[in-house]
């Protein structure tokens, strides 16, 4: 393995994911909570490695070859998001509740995974990112690109779970409820502008 070709596709890969978005917010939002965070962080992490090394594996070319499956996506998470951002903003404006610090029983295990992998995999930007723009760019350092590949994806878990485990560092203020409404009110808001950038993009 290349040393200095694995931080470059670690440096690279951690400034992609670094950028505020719908799939980061909700990892915020469940290390707040400290809601199955391990699993959440796991989901996330694993389904970028899974995209990046399809991306290395030169499937980036697919993608190019039939961008139905970007449109597919685009238009597919614009409308999940739509949903997700109404769901936030109205518990922002209806809801008065604080943080359980035992984390929150309303959502069990499963929908909360499934809540995960469609803020992932319905995101036409992680196409873009991980299997077109970071595939692309591993071609160029053949025959070592999984070294930067393998960077890349060690980025993204690095990132994942200092997100949602670091996210803990903040959760006593989240024992006041106006603390709980904004964050709602931040999510949602955050989730609606991509909606819409998604649709007009």
């Amino acid at each position: 393995m290349d040393v200095s070709i694995f931080f470059t596709g670690f440096s690279l890969g951690f400034s992609l994911i670094l950028a505020i978005g719908a799939q980061n917010a909700f990892v915020l939002k469940q290390g707040i909570k400290k809601h199955y965070v391990f699993a959440v962080c796991t989901v996330c992490a694993v389904s970028d490695a899974v995209l990046i090394s399809a991306g290395v594996g030169g499937f980036g070319i697919i993608i190019q070859r039939f961008p139905e499956i970007e449109y597919v996506a685009r238009y597919a998470g614009a409308a999940f998001l739509l949903v997700y951002s109404f769901q936030s903003l109205r518990s922002a404006l209806t809801s008065d509740h604080q943080l359980d610090p035992h984390g929150d029983a309303s959502a069990g295990l499963t929908k909360t995974l499934l809540i995960c992998l469609a803020l992932t995999w319905l995101n036409p930007h992680v196409y873009l990112d991980t299997v077109v723009l970071l595939g692309s760019i591993s071609a160029q350092y053949a025959p070592n690109q999984w070294s930067f590949g393998l960077g890349a994806v060690c980025a993204s878990f690095v990132f994942f779970f200092t997100l949602g485990f670091g996210a803990r560092l903040i959760a006593p203020v989240f024992h006041k409820p106006i603390s709980w409404k904004i964050l709602e009110l931040v999510v949602g808001v955050v989730m609606l502008s991509i909606a819409f950038s998604l649709v007009w993009t």
